[in-house]
C-alpha cells in the first residue's frame, strides 16, 4: 500500500479577527482543531480578538518547511500585501 496516504501533514495558516481585523500567523499538524481552539479563546494572543476567519493556509509534508513558512510570513512585514499575492481579493481586503 502507498505510504503517502498515511503521512502527516503540517499547515501554516493566517487568521483575521472579525472584530478588529488583526492577523495571527501559526503552524500546526491539525488545522481544524487549532482554529477551533483559537475561536474558543484557548490561546493567549488570540483570546482578545475572537472570532477569527481563515484567510490563508498551506500544507507541507515536512514540519521544518511549515515552521520556515510561518517565519517567512511573520517576517514579510505587510500582511495585506502578502495576502493580496496569494488569496482572492474578497479575503485579502481590510
Amino acid at each position: 500500500m502507498d505510504q503517502t496516504h498515511f503521512s502527516k501533514k503540517y499547515y501554516i495558516y493566517v487568521l483575521r479577527s472579525l472584530v478588529d481585523k488583526t492577523y495571527y500567523v501559526g503552524y500546526t499538524s491539525n488545522i481544524n482543531r487549532r482554529i477551533k481552539e483559537h475561536n474558543k479563546g484557548k490561546h493567549k494572543y488570540t483570546k482578545g480578538h475572537i472570532p477569527y476567519e481563515v484567510v490563508y493556509s498551506e500544507s507541507f509534508k515536512i514540519k521544518k518547511d511549515a515552521k520556515e513558512g510561518e517565519s517567512y510570513i511573520k517576517r514579510y512585514g505587510n500582511m495585506t500585501r502578502f495576502l493580496k499575492n496569494r488569496v482572492p481579493p474578497s479575503k485579502a481586503r481590510d
